[in-house]
C-alpha cells in the first residue's frame, strides 16, 4: 500500500491536469458528502474521473454497438443512394445531371466538417457532439425521404453530410477512450468491418429497396438505426475529458477551410462534365480553392493563431503524414473500383443495378476474412509480424486484382470478374488495419481525434479525386481507342469486308432487302466497335488503378514500425 500514492501521483502528472466537467460534479459530491464549492475551476478530481471511466468500461460493448450502428449508417448511405438516383430524377422531374447533386451536396458538407471534428469534440464534449451528429444525420435522413423537390432534398442532404462527418472519425477515437489497450486489437477490426463491407453491400441493398419499394426508403432505413445509436451513446457514454465551451473559435480558419474544400469538391465532382478548365466556373473555383487552402495552411501554422481549428502540426509525425498519402491512394482504389465495376457490369455484361451490386458481395466476404486474419495477427504478441509487411501484402493483392480486371474482353462474363474482385476484396483488410496501426499508433490520445479526422479526409478526398480522374480518363480513352480502331474499318481491310459480307448474308437470309441488310450490317459493326472500345477503355482505367496501387509501396519506407505492445488506433 505504501507504493500506491507515488504511483498514482506519477500517473496524474503524466496525464496532466484534468478540469472537472459539470457532468461529473454529482459524482464528486456524493463521494465527499457535499458540494465542492471551495474547489476552484479546473480542480483535478481523479476519483470522479476514475468513476466515469469505470462506467464507460462497464458498458463498453453496448457503446460499441451504438458506434457501429452510427458508422454503418454513414458508409451505407454513401453508396446506397447512388443506385436510386435515376428513380429520384424521374419522381422529382429533374435531369440525371441535376439529381447528381444529391450525392455532391452530401460530400461537400462532409469533407468540410471532417477536419474540424477534433475541434468540435473539444468545444461540445465527445458525448454531446457524437450524439448531436447522430441525431442530425437521422433527422435529415427522415426529411430526405419526405422531400418533394430537388432543392429540398439537396438541402437536407447537406445537413446529413455535416452530421455524418463525426460518425466514423469521432466514433473510432471514442473506442480508444472506452476500451483498454489490450482489447483495441479486437474492437478496432470489428468496427472496421463496416467501413469495408457496408460500401460493398450498399449498391445491392439500394437496388433491392428501389426495385421492391421506392427510393424514399433508402433514407428511412437510417431512422431506426439512428435512434438506437443515439440512445446507446447518450445514455451509456460519459466524457472522461471536460468540454471547453469557452475555447476561442478560429473563425478565419473555419471560413478558409469551408471555402477551400467546398470549392475543391465542386471542381472534382463537376469538372469532367463541364470540360474542366474550359469552364469559367470550374477555373474560378479551382483558383479560389488553391488560394483558400493555401491561406488556411499558413494561418493554421501561424504563431498568431492561438487556437487553430485544424492542428496541422500533428503532421510533423512522419508516420501520420505517410499514412495520409497511403489513405489517399486507398480511397482512390476503393471508390474507383466501386465506381467503375458497376458501369462495366451493366454496359458489357448486361447486369441490372441489383445484379451488379450482388456481384460485389464475394469481395466483401473476402474483406471480412482478411480483416479477421489481420485482427488475430495484431492481437497476438507472439506473432511478431511487422505491420508494414502486412500492408505490402495488401498492396500486392490489390495490384493482382487490378491486373485481372485490366485484362477483360468485350465477351467477359461474371465468372471472369469473380476472382479479380475476390482478390481485390481480400486486399482491403491488409491495407486498412495495418496501415491504420502504422499511421496512428505513435500518436498520443490527445492527437488521435485530429489524426482520425485527417485520415478520414484523406480517404474521402482520395475517393473524390479518384472518381474525377477515372471519369475523365475513361472518356478520353474511349475517344483515343475509337479513333485507333476506326482506321481498320475500311474496305481496304479484308477482315472488315468479310465481316460485312457475312452479316449482310445473315440479314438477307432473314428477309431484309439489300439496302436494309447493308445498313443493318453497318449498325451491328458500329455496336460491336462501341462495345470493344468500352472494354479497352475499362482495361486502361483498371491499369491506372493498378499503377496507383503500386505507387503506395514507397510510402512504406516512411512508416515507423510501432512499438511492441502498441494497440491499433482509431482509423477513419
Amino acid at each position: 500500500m505504501s507504493d500506491a500514492v507515488p504511483q498514482n501521483d506519477r500517473r496524474d502528472r503524466e496525464r496532466g491536469p484534468i478540469r472537472r466537467p459539470d457532468s461529473i460534479a454529482p459524482l464528486a459530491e456524493s463521494r465527499s458528502g457535499g458540494p465542492q464549492d471551495s474547489a476552484p475551476a479546473g480542480t483535478v478530481v481523479p476519483s470522479a474521473m476514475a468513476s466515469v471511466a469505470a462506467r464507460n468500461t462497464q458498458y463498453r460493448w453496448l457503446i460499441l454497438v451504438g458506434l457501429i450502428l452510427a458508422a454503418a449508417m454513414e458508409v451505407l448511405d454513401s453508396t446506397i443512394i447512388n443506385v436510386a438516383l435515376p428513380q429520384m430524377a424521374g419522381n422529382l422531374s429533374t435531369t440525371t445531371q441535376e439529381v447528381a447533386w444529391v450525392s455532391t451536396g452530401y460530400i461537400l458538407s462532409n469533407v468540410v466538417v471532417l477536419p474540424m471534428t477534433a475541434f468540435l469534440n473539444m468545444l461540445f464534449g465527445r458525448r454531446n457532439y457524437l450524439t448531436g451528429s447522430i441525431v442530425l444525420f437521422t433527422v435529415a435522413s427522415f426529411f430526405c425521404g419526405t422531400s418533394h423537390s430537388l432543392g429540398e432534398l439537396i438541402g437536407w442532404r447537406v445537413l446529413q453530410g455535416a452530421g455524418g462527418a463525426a460518425l466514423i472519425s469521432t466514433a473510432q477515437a471514442t473506442l480508444v477512450q472506452v476500451f483498454p489497450p489490450k482489447e483495441q486489437a479486437i474492437v478496432q477490426p470489428v468496427f472496421l468491418l463496416g467501413l469495408v463491407v457496408f460500401p460493398t453491400i450498399g449498391p445491392a441493398l439500394g437496388g433491392y429497396i428501389t426495385d421492391a419499394i421506392n427510393w424514399n426508403w433508402c433514407f428511412f432505413i437510417n431512422v431506426p438505426m439512428g435512434l438506437a445509436a443515439a440512445s446507446l451513446v447518450f445514455f451509456l457514454l460519459h466524457d472522461t475529458e471536460p468540454a471547453q465551451p469557452g475555447v476561442p473559435i478560429d473563425w478565419a480558419g473555419i471560413g478558409l477551410l469551408a471555402v477551400g474544400l467546398a470549392s475543391l469538391q465542386y471542381v472534382l465532382e463537376e469538372g469532367e462534365q463541364d470540360d474542366w478548365f474550359n469552364s469559367a466556373t470550374i477555373l474560378r473555383l479551382a483558383l479560389l480553392s488553391a488560394v483558400s487552402l493555401g491561406g488556411m495552411v499558413w494561418w493554421e501554422l501561424s504563431p498568431q493563431n492561438k487556437a487553430p481549428v485544424v492542428a496541422l502540426r500533428v503532421l510533423k509525425n512522419r508516420s501520420l503524414s505517410a499514412g495520409i498519402i497511403l489513405f489517399v491512394a486507398v480511397g482512390f482504389g476503393l471508390y474507383g473500383v466501386n465506381y467503375l465495376y458497376p458501369l462495366l457490369a451493366q454496359q458489357l455484361q448486361g447486369l441490372s443495378p441489383l445484379q451488379s451490386g450482388v456481384s460485389l458481395l464475394p469481395g466483401g466476404t473476402a474483406s471480412l476474412v482478411s480483416i479477421t486474419f489481420c485482427a488475430v495477427i495484431s492481437s497476438n504478441p507472439k506473432a511478431k509480424i511487422d505491420p508494414r509487411l502486412l500492408t505490402f501484402i495488401g498492396i500486392v493483392l490489390s495490384i493482382t486484382g487490378m491486373w485481372g480486371l485490366a485484362h477483360l474482353n468485350a465477351q467477359a462474363g461474371q465468372p471472369d470478374t469473380f476472382w479479380p474482385l475476390l482478390v481485390r476484396g481480400l486486399s482491403m483488410g491488409f491495407l486498412f488495419i495495418p496501415a491504420n496501426t502504422l499511421a496512428i499508433g505513435s500518436l498520443s490520445k490527445d492527437e488521435v481525434n485530429q489524426g482520425t479526422g485527417l485520415l478520414g479526409l484523406a480517404r474521402q478526398l482520395g475517393g473524390s479525386v479518384g472518381i474525377a480522374i477515372l471519369a475523365t480518363y475513361f472518356q478520353n480513352q474511349q475517344h483515343i481507342n475509337r479513333a485507333n480502331m476506326v482506321g481498320y474499318l475500311t474496305p481496304s481491310h479484308p477482315a472488315y469486308n468479310d465481316r460485312i459480307a457475312g452479316l449482310m448474308g445473315t440479314l438477307t437470309g432473314s428477309g431484309y432487302s439489300h439496302a436494309d441488310a447493308q445498313a443493318g450490317a453497318l449498325g451491328l459493326i458500329d455496336r460491336l466497335l462501341t462495345q470493344q472500345v468500352a472494354a479497352m477503355s475499362y482495361n486502361d482505367s483498371f491499369f491506372l488503378l493498378m499503377f496507383i496501387s503500386a505507387a503506395m509501396v514507397p510510402t512504406l519506407l516512411l512508416l515507423n514500425k510501432p512499438k511492441a505492445g502498441a494497440a491499433p488506433a482509431a482509423m477513419h
